[in-house]
């Protein structure tokens, strides 16, 4: 029942922030499922294998201890579908901006 509702979850696309407090180095990425986004990140820089190098070096050079997320940002359910990735994009890059942080790519 547990897999079943989660598969059946409502999308919560949005953006977030990654920082890593002993550098002040910062990431702002979007993604379709925000609120479940930091565990996959972890997953992947725990492993060494993040798609992110400039984010994989830091946490690998911090460790887990030092890195925050943050959802900053997200999408109200009944914004329109066909515009969800560019608006998305959009607020990345101003989030990007604000907290003169690297942009990951959205997938």
């Amino acid at each position: 029942a547990a897999v079943a509702a989660y598969k059946e979850r409502e999308p919560a696309w949005g953006v977030f922030a990654i920082q890593c407090t002993a550098t002040g180095q910062a990431w702002v990425g979007c993604s379709r499922h925000v609120d479940t986004e930091q565990n996959g990140l972890w997953f992947t820089l725990r492993l060494g294998s993040s798609p992110f190098a400039s984010l994989q070096t830091a946490w690998t050079a911090n460790g887990p201890i030092d890195f925050r997320f943050q959802e900053l940002d997200r999408l109200k359910p009944d914004y329109p579908a066909i515009g969800r990735a560019a608006e998305l994009k959009r607020r990345q890059a101003l989030w990007a901006l604000r907290l003169q942080a690297e942009p990951l790519p959205f997938a």
